[in-house]
């Protein structure tokens, strides 16, 4: 089953998703399966996993409605407030839905660049393991070291990195991105979504080459059976529509086996969140 590991649903709000870049942006709008869906299937893609936007309960509702209404939304990757004192009553909340497989913060808005090592944080994080769920780790590339400290506290719990940590592929600085996303890789607990990648370049101007180096770095880093593609639509389409996003990760695995591109479209992904055949 080929699953597309990271994309977003929404209903447009100024205020709430304020970042999306004002009335003009072609992401300040709605979005839902019916955009996205033939959009899987012209890319041969059998599902997905939705990934929570908004740091609200409410969103978790709104996505395990729609997961339950369409079967190709395989997964949900929701938040709860990790940092409150009742997060446990939280996680039982949606832990029993079979589509409830992980848990995301979105760290990367945070003005603390060390957040991931808050006391509170990591109390709710703990949790996470008593209800088999996943954790999404959204940082910038800055945030690399902190994280590092981070998953080494949790050598059991499932974590996957969110659009290969955000390197400045832009200004094409590769370290020490490079050597960070190196260290973090050699915890065998810690997977890596190849996603994200275009937002992080030039918008209107990259080109294949300037995502060669960051993408040879993981692939050695993490391996064939430890990576997993996502497109991070719509976001993506601040960059590139669906299908670029996706030729261009299919342009580097050009040379890899048929086995081993199976698991970076959808295998990885299926074992890391558990989803079934």
């Amino acid at each position: 089953m080929n699953i597309d590991s990271h994309q977003h649903f929404w209903k447009y709000d100024p205020i709430e998703f304020e970042w999306t870049g004002g009335p003009d942006s072609p992401i300040s709008r709605d979005f839902g399966p019916e955009q996205l869906k033939p959009l899987l299937a012209a890319h041969g893609f059998e599902g997905t996993v939705a990934v929570q936007a908004r740091s609200s309960l409410e969103e978790n509702e709104d996505l395990l409605e729609l997961a339950d209404r369409h079967e190709w939304i395989r997964a949900v990757v929701g938040w709860v407030d990790l940092r409150a004192p009742d997060v446990r009553e939280q996680l039982a909340r949606y832990a029993g839905h079979p589509k409830f497989k992980g848990v995301r913060h979105i760290v990367q808005a945070e003005p603390d660049d060390r957040f991931l090592l808050r006391d509170d944080f990591c109390r709710g994080v703990k949790a996470l393991s008593e209800f088999g769920l996943t954790y999404d780790i959204l940082i910038y590339h800055r945030h690399l070291p902190a994280a590092i400290e981070f998953v080494r506290r949790f050598p059991d719990q499932p974590f996957v990195v969110d659009h290969i940590a955000k390197p400045d592929i832009k200004g094409g600085a590769l370290e020490p991105w490079a050597e960070r996303i190196r260290e973090l890789a050699r915890f065998e607990n810690v997977w890596c979504k190849v996603s994200g990648m275009v937002t992080e370049a030039d918008w209107r101007g990259w080109k294949e080459s300037d995502f060669e180096p960051y993408v040879n770095t993981v692939f050695e880093a993490f391996g064939p059976k430890r990576l997993m593609f996502g497109s991070d639509w719509p976001v993506c389409l601040l960059a590139a529509d669906y299908g670029r996003t996706v030729e261009l990760v299919e342009r580097f695995v050009r040379e890899w086996s048929k086995e081993e591109r199976a698991l970076l479209f959808g295998g990885n992904c299926a074992a890391f969140y558990g989803i079934g055949g």
